[in-house]
């Protein structure tokens, strides 16, 4: 009988952009030892979402492991003690700033591995690379783990059915969009937003498609105001607030994506679609995408100036759809 795999456990609970810039790291992780068994202690619906495509092999709520205990005097709970007592190795994306929470960790798993979930100022890279770096104790190095999420097919098959119930026609490429982010300023003008998609409807005759998340209310109605201006949004496909399989799949089954510096962004690049993101000059370095199908510009000039970002666009809707 074959041996069970050695258990990782790894505690990340940040957003979903966050957590997607570790997917990377999480894939390096489950083929340690010859393979491990990695499970993310994570917000519940971003432990699914990584769950589904086997980016690791179980998920549990980060709440309710009851981590906090580790940051008091007290003693700690028996359960807390053999669950992470019952992993082989764990990271700890989480904490890292408070001493007792080390110490008190590390008492319970000597090799763990804490460290902060975005790097200071002295490391150069991206995010995803930070992560991969905090795991060279272990023999983890630069990794080649950068290939698009493969979905289940029963998410494929969700999409397919919302698009068609949207109305969205097989024959012609879509182009979906996410005007919203995290924060106002990491946003790129509507107005500007609103040509490209027309330069790219009037280009590759594509149907749009625009994502409107729980906090995307005011940048989604932006967006529609300036499109109607520009007689561009007639016909636009809505996409409101749809669980993350389903955002996902209708992502991957998209076939160009453009949007600011947002997690629904970073979702794109995961699943393979050929992206167009717009980055604050303060966000660009750090917050980078690791898939390769990915542009990540500034959304300053030049890089932002609106007839680059048009034939950026176009280009990779050209390429898509061609390849399709």
């Amino acid at each position: 009988m074959a041996p069970e795999p050695p258990e990782i456990l790894v505690i990340h609970p940040g957003a979903l952009g966050d957590v997607l810039q570790a997917v990377p790291a999480l894939r390096a992780l489950g083929r340690l030892d010859g393979g491990s068994h990695v499970t993310l202690a994570a917000q519940p619906r971003l432990g699914r979402l990584l769950a589904g495509p086997a980016v690791v092999d179980e998920a549990l709520s980060f709440d309710g492991l009851g981590l906090e205990r580790l940051f008091a005097d007290e003693a700690v709970p028996a359960v807390l003690a053999a669950q992470l007592g019952r992993a082989g190795r764990v990271v700890s994306w989480f904490g890292a700033s408070d001493e007792r929470y080390r110490e008190r960790l590390r008492a319970l798993v000597p090799s763990a591995v804490i460290a902060p979930p975005v790097p200071d100022n002295s490391f150069a890279g991206p995010v995803w690379q930070h992560l991969l770096a905090t795991l060279a104790p272990w023999g983890v190095a630069a990794s080649s783990c950068l290939s698009p999420l493969v979905l289940p097919e029963a998410w494929r098959a969700l999409a397919r059915h919302a698009l068609a119930g949207l109305g969205a026609e097989p024959e012609r490429p879509i182009l979906a969009v996410h005007a919203g982010a995290g924060a106002v300023w990491k946003r790129w003008p509507a107005a500007d937003l609103a040509r490209v998609i027309e330069r790219a409807v009037g280009a590759m005759r594509c149907q749009v498609l625009v994502h409107q998340g729980p906090a995307d209310h005011e940048a989604t109605t932006e967006l529609h105001h300036a499109l109607r201006e520009r007689g561009a949004g007639r016909g636009a496909l809505r996409l409101d607030e749809p669980d993350l399989p389903l955002l996902a799949s209708v992502l991957q089954a998209s076939t160009a994506f453009i949007g600011a510096d947002s997690g629904v962004s970073h979702l794109a690049a995961a699943v393979g679609t050929a992206s167009v993101i717009l980055f604050p000059q303060a966000t660009r370095e750090r917050w980078a995408p690791w898939s390769p199908t990915a542009l990540p510009l500034r959304a300053i000039l030049p890089e932002g100036d609106v007839d680059r970002v048009a034939q950026a666009l176009v280009a990779r809707l050209d390429s898509s759809w061609g390849g399709v």
